[in-house]
């Protein structure tokens, strides 16, 4: 990987059309801005609660990012690109 790994997590509990725009919109940016320097996993916590439990995931979807510090999470509406990337501290190049 590069200087920078970004690690992402997005909780859900089903993969709705919703939470499916807002993975391909997620995937796409960091196609284009994160390349080769990513982690995007998608977490459906009715089949691993305890990671929701040891996230203290109150409410879905919630995206996290990890990596690089500090922890950013985004809560609710994934829909708004530029909401996101601004609450996940995630600037385009």
């Amino acid at each position: 990987m590069e200087q920078s790994s970004y690690v992402l997590k997005l909780y859900v509990t089903d993969i709705t059309p919703a939470i499916q725009r807002a993975i391909e919109t997620l995937r796409s940016f960091c196609d284009d801005e994160l390349t080769g320097c990513y982690d995007f996993q998608v977490i459906d916590i009715r089949e691993h609660p305890q990671l929701a439990e040891n996230e203290r995931i109150l409410a879905v979807p919630t995206l996290i990012k990890e990596l690089p510090p500090p922890i950013r999470r985004v809560i609710g509406d994934l829909s708004d690109r530029d909401r996101v990337l601004f609450g996940l501290d995630l600037q385009s190049g």
